[in-house]
């Protein structure tokens, strides 16, 4: 079965197809300063076993970090509702002024890999213009993610055995040698079985399917497909990076009560059975995305503390095309100069 269309991608000029202006790329460097301190935060928690302890780290520090971005920033995704996230909640206004955005945010994707000090805990988050993001609801998401070679061939109706011939092909290596992840889930134990019957590997993870899905877009992860079904609000947070990077993201609404569905419905989603095309979630070509590494992981590297310093591993992708992993080096205690 042929995957949907991917829409236009940036041409020389800085703009999409459609002439839409993209967001400044010295606002994703801006951006990515704010992901940085909530990393750096939360990786002081590192392996003391308190999730809610990394998370409050880290939202403390990216909402800190926001008060000097030149934004005028709604977020869209974050933490929860007023009366249930005392900052970065959805509809909280950040920034200093500046450029209208939306703005999806994680300060801990992750926060059990953090407390237990495992690989793949990243601080991310997306940005875009006003209306650009999906306010997805607080609930699971069935996802299918590949990278830019296998991007038109994929649907997350097709067979799985279906689907991972179709990226071994775009690929073109053998079947074997296509790796997938998945979340290590009870609710998985059909498509692990699958995917097993087809002949690819495995990369089964405890938490943290952000990190998995993008690095299907990055080729130097050696990851080429995302399945199974994860939190939805995170599945935009993948969505704005794959988009950017060319690939294709699928998802479809999996509410896991009534109270999820109706809410869900409330919040437009007529019919929770549609598939969610990358541009139904990530509406806008106008997108910045930008990650930090907490620990260490198949896409960034964690956070080292050293004297008074700490040195992070971020990843910044524009929705020009251009892609970039950085490497900053933090003297801890001190603020930046405007």
């Amino acid at each position: 079965m042929p995957g949907q269309a991917i829409k236009s991608r940036p041409n020389k000029s800085g703009n999409s197809a459609s002439g839409e202006q993209y967001l400044p790329e010295h606002l994703a460097f801006e951006m990515a300063r704010v992901v940085e301190e909530a990393a750096i935060a939360a990786a002081r928690t590192m392996g003391q076993g308190d999730r809610p302890g990394s998370d409050h780290a880290a939202v403390q520090a990216m909402r800190r970090a926001f008060e000097d971005v030149p934004i005028a920033g709604n977020i869209v995704i974050g933490e929860g509702e007023r009366d249930e996230a005392p900052m970065l909640f959805i509809g909280e206004e950040v920034g200093r002024g500046g450029f209208e955005v939306d703005i999806a945010v994680d300060p801990v994707e992750g926060t059990n890999l953090v407390a237990n000090g495992l690989p793949n805990s990243i601080a991310v988050m997306a940005i875009s213009e006003r209306g650009g993001l999906l306010h997805a609801p607080d609930s699971y998401m069935k996802k299918l993610a590949v990278g830019p070679k296998a991007a038109p061939y994929v649907h997350i109706d097709a067979p799985v055995r279906e689907n991972l011939e179709a990226v071994a092909n775009a690929l073109e290596k053998p079947l074997g040698d296509v790796c997938v992840v998945i979340l290590d889930r009870p609710r998985h134990a059909d498509l692990i079985k699958e995917v097993r019957d087809a002949g690819a590997r495995i990369k089964l993870i405890s938490d943290g399917d952000v990190d998995a899905c993008i690095a299907t877009a990055i080729e130097t992860t050696g990851i080429h497909v995302a399945m199974g079904t994860g939190g939805a609000p995170e599945g935009v947070l993948a969505a704005a990076a794959i988009k950017c990077l060319g690939g294709n993201f699928m998802g479809r609404l999996e509410p896991r009560n009534k109270e999820e569905a109706d809410r869900a419905i409330a919040m437009g989603f007529g019919n929770l059975d549609r598939v969610l095309s990358i541009d139904d979630l990530v509406k806008s070509d106008s997108v910045i995305f930008c990650a930090t590494g907490i620990t260490d992981g198949d896409l960034v590297r964690g956070v080292r503390f050293f004297g008074n310093h700490a040195r992070t591993h971020s990843i910044l992708v524009h929705a020009n095309g251009t892609v970039r992993f950085i490497e900053s080096v933090h003297r801890l205690g001190a603020r930046p100069s405007r």
